[in-house]
């Protein structure tokens, strides 16, 4: 299944407990779509928060996002890693 790596701006001021929380909201909602988030991390100053997930797809992932409340403003594939 092909990996993910998204980004989402305006985020700025952001708390652990929210990042835990709109990630635990993807979590939540994933399955429908065959899409599984890994990890997310955030930088509270720039409002940037990235997430890694793996999915059928972009759409999928952001059809994920979108539901949760919290679109991506750029997503991904990351078909390398080392």
């Amino acid at each position: 299944m092909p990996t993910f790596m998204d980004v989402h701006r305006h985020m700025t001021g952001i708390t652990p407990e929210q990042l835990r929380a709109a990630h635990q909201e993807d979590l939540d909602l994933e399955s429908a779509e065959s899409v599984h988030f890994q990890r997310a991390w955030a930088d509270p100053v720039s409002g940037s928060v990235f997430c890694l997930s793996e999915g059928p797809s972009r759409e999928a992932v952001q059809r994920v996002h979108e539901q949760a409340g919290h679109p991506a403003d750029e997503i991904y594939e990351v078909p390398i890693e080392v």
